[in-house]
C-alpha cells in the first residue's frame, strides 16, 4: 500500500478537520454507488479508507508516522487491512446516510480561523550504543514564535482583526451545482480572507501582518530503542506556530546513526572482527571481547579456522518496540605477523620441520563469504 498521506493527498503536517474533508472527497469518488461495481474502484475505497481510519486516531498516527505500517502491525494500535463491509461501516458512521453521501444534507462545518504552522525538519545524531539503549535529546531548533510586538495577532498594537463581511466570519464561500446523482456543495477559501475569517485593517510594523517572527527554541527528542536510520519521529505541535497564532506545526526528526568502530550492524545484530594469534588459534585460549553492553569472556576453540564466526547469543540491538535483543557474531582472524624476533623465527621453524600439511579441503564452511556464513551463524544452518 501507498504512503497514507499520499493516499488522502494531504500533508504530513494535516490537521484532523483537512484529513477528513480529503478522505471525504475521495471516498464519494471511488463509492461503490457511483462506480457500477468496478473492483479498482472498491480497491481504493478501501485503501483511502484504512489511511483515513489511521491518520484520524492521534495514536495510531503517532505510531505510523514513527515506524509505518510495519509499526502498526507490530504494536498494541496496530491496523490490519478493511474488508469492504469495513470500509463502508467506517464511511456511514462518520458520514450518515445516503442523502449526506451524495451532497444533499449535512450541516455546515465551520471553517478553522487560522492555519496551522509549516512542519520543521531536524537532523539528530545517534551513536550505536545509545540505538541500543534509547536516548533523551536536546536539540536547538529555528522556527517561527508568536510576534512580541502584536501578540500574534497581526494587527499594529491599539487595533485588532476584524470580521470579513464577505463570507461573514466562516472562512469559505459555497457554490451549489446540481447533477444526475443529486445536489453537490463545492466549498472553496473566502477570496477576501483567504479562509481564515477575519481580515487585518492595520498590519504589524514588526512582523507585517503575519503575527509571528524567527526565533530559536530548545525541545527535547525522545529516541526509542533500536532505530534505524530508516525510521524517523513525529514530535506533534512542537514546530512552528501558525500565522497569527494559528496551531503550531510539527517538528519531523530524522535520524542519523554514527558509524562505530567496533561493531557493524545487521538489522539487530552486531558483528565484530577478533584477532587472534596462530597460538591461540591452535591451541585454544579464552579471550575478551567488547560488547555494546562493555566486555564478555569468550572461549576460543582450538584448532578455530581464521574467517569463522563465535556467536554471542541475546547481546545485540533491542528489536523496535520489544525488549528482545539480537545477537552478537565474533569473526574470528588469524594474525600472521609482519615481523618476528629472533626467538619467534626459531621456534616457527622448528614448528615448519615437524608440523603436518594444510588437507587438501579446508573444514567447511572456512570457504564461503562472510555473509553466507553470518546467515548461517544466525539461521543454525
Amino acid at each position: 500500500m501507498s504512503d497514507y498521506y499520499s493516499l488522502l493527498g494531504v500533508s504530513r503536517d494535516a490537521d484532523t478537520e483537512n484529513i477528513k474533508k480529503a478522505y471525504r472527497k475521495l471516498a464519494l469518488e471511488y463509492h461503490p454507488d457511483r462506480n457500477k461495481g468496478s473492483k479498482d474502484a472498491e480497491e481504493r475505497f478501501k485503501e483511502v479508507t484504512q489511511a483515513y481510519e489511521v491518520l484520524r486516531d492521534s495514536e495510531k498516527r503517532a505510531v505510523y508516522d514513527r515506524y509505518g505500517e510495519r509499526g502498526l502491525r507490530g504494536g498494541r494500535a496496530g491496523a490490519s487491512g478493511l474488508d469492504f463491509s469495513d470500509a463502508i461501516e467506517v464511511f456511514m458512521r462518520d458520514f450518515g446516510g445516503f442523502e449526506d453521501l451524495f451532497g444533499m444534507s449535512g450541516s455546515r462545518a465551520r471553517r478553522s480561523s487560522t492555519q496551522k504552522g509549516q512542519t520543521v525538519q531536524i537532523r539528530v545524531s545517534i551513536t550505536l550504543l545509545e540505538v541500543c539503549t534509547g536516548v533523551t535529546k536536546n536539540v536547538r531548533v529555528a522556527l517561527l514564535d508568536n510576534c512580541h510586538h502584536c501578540s500574534g495577532t497581526g494587527a499594529e498594537q491599539g487595533t485588532s482583526p476584524v470580521t470579513c463581511t464577505l463570507c461573514d466570519g466562516s472562512g469559505e464561500e459555497r457554490l451549489v451545482q446540481r447533477s444526475v446523482f443529486g445536489q453537490f456543495v463545492s466549498v472553496q477559501p473566502c477570496r477576501t480572507c483567504h479562509g481564515e475569517g477575519r481580515v487585518i485593517e492595520r498590519a504589524c510594523s514588526t512582523c507585517h501582518g503575519e503575527g509571528r517572527l524567527r526565533s530559536e527554541k530548545d525541545i527535547e527528542v525522545e529516541v526509542p530503542a533500536g532505530v534505524t536510520d530508516e525510521n524517523f519521529l513525529t514530535l506533534r505541535g512542537r514546530g512552528s506556530i501558525g500565522p497569527r497564532s494559528g496551531a503550531r506545526g510539527d517538528v519531523v526528526v530524522l535520524l542519523e546513526v554514527e558509524d562505530d568502530p567496533q561493531f557493524v550492524r545487521d538489522g539487530p545484530n552486531l558483528l565484530h572482527e577478533l584477532p587472534v594469534t596462530f597460538a591461540q588459534a591452535s591451541l585454544g585460549a579464552e579471550v575478551e571481547v567488547p560488547t555494546i553492553d562493555g566486555t564478555a569472556r569468550v572461549a576460543i576453540p582450538s584448532g578455530i579456522q581464521s574467517g569463522e564466526l563465535i556467536k554471542l547469543k541475546g547481546l545485540g540491538v533491542p528489536e523496535l518496540n520489544s525488549s528482545i535483543r539480537g545477537d552478537q557474531l565474533v569473526q574470528v582472524l588469524v594474525w600472521t605477523p609482519d615481523e618476528l624476533t629472533a626467538a619467534q623465527e626459531r621456534l616457527l621453524r622448528s614448528l615448519l620441520e615437524i608440523e603436518s600439511p594444510p588437507p587438501e579441503k579446508i573444514r567447511r564452511g572456512s570457504h564461503k563469504g562472510f555473509w553466507s556464513r553470518v546467515k548461517e551463524a544466525f539461521t543454525g544452518g
